[in-house]
């Protein structure tokens, strides 16, 4: 919800007059997802991966449905929030408990330990809803 007001706020502004990310509760420095945006460098990749993640209801990509409300690289961890708040929330819809599991998946396979050593995906409410935590001892071949 507080995303959407800010997309709405921000998207007619020129492209390079924000750097919209949230400090606080939401991480360190949460990055909000708009798709004219310009990201950063490590961004960059992330943001091609997810393209590739289809949303099960829609049928577009996960980016373009509106289900990715931000994500914070750090070294090699990624944080993605994603635009619900529970899955409690969706077991009354039914079908959409498990769009949103299947996303929470298709992200841990395309990014644990593939790219990131840590991967963590949260609800609007901040909650932790997929959790990798990689055990690396040595420094990762780029």
């Amino acid at each position: 919800m507080i995303f959407s007001l800010f997309s709405r706020l921000f998207s007619n502004l020129p492209r390079k007059a924000y750097n919209l990310s949230i400090r606080g509760p939401y991480g360190e420095n949460m990055k909000v997802y708009m798709p004219d945006r310009e990201w950063p460098e490590p961004y960059k990749s992330v943001i091609e991966e997810l393209k590739k993640i289809t949303d099960p209801i829609t049928g577009g990509d996960i980016l373009d449905s509106g289900v990715v409300a931000g994500l914070e690289v750090r070294g090699n961890t990624l944080k993605i929030w994603l635009r619900f708040e529970s899955h409690a929330e969706y077991n009354i819809i039914g079908e959409s408990a498990i769009a949103y599991s299947k996303i929470i998946g298709d992200i841990m396979e395309r990014f644990a330990l593939v790219k990131f050593d840590n991967v963590y995906v949260y609800d609007l409410g901040n909650n932790v809803v997929g959790k990798f935590e990689g055990r690396r001892t040595r420094p990762r071949a780029e």
